[in-house]
């Protein structure tokens, strides 16, 4: 099993930055992927940013450009940071994890409320 605990969420004006933080453990040292979710209320959840574990990383088009995803490996942890930030950016940011072996198996965080505000 694997466990993701997300830090570093909070309140920011619009044009700040804010750096979050997931840590994996547990049998983290196979993980494939790792990436982030945001869900606003009354939203569902979406995708955000994934890197894989060569350093591949991939953005939703809202955010390309603001926010960049990065990984430790040697730490099983996971960044975003999020630069420009906007209002609409305000959601519960999820961490996400994903193993690949004989199926695919996926590992959510509880969240951390990420508030921009105008």
């Amino acid at each position: 099993q694997v466990q993701l605990v997300e830090s570093g969420g909070g309140l920011v004006q619009a044009g700040g930055s804010l750096r979050l933080s997931c840590a994996a453990s547990g049998s983290a040292s196979s993980l494939n992927a790792m990436g982030w979710y945001r869900q606003a209320p009354g939203k569902q959840r979406e995708w955000v940013a994934t890197i894989d574990n060569i350093g591949n990383t991939n953005y939703v088009d809202s955010v390309k450009g603001r926010f960049t995803i990065s990984r430790d490996n040697a730490k099983n942890t996971v960044y975003l940071q999020m630069n420009s930030l906007k209002p609409e950016d305000t959601a519960v940011y999820y961490c996400q994890a994903v193993k690949y072996g004989l199926e695919r198996t996926d590992y959510w965080g509880q969240g951390t409320q990420v508030t921009v505000s105008s």
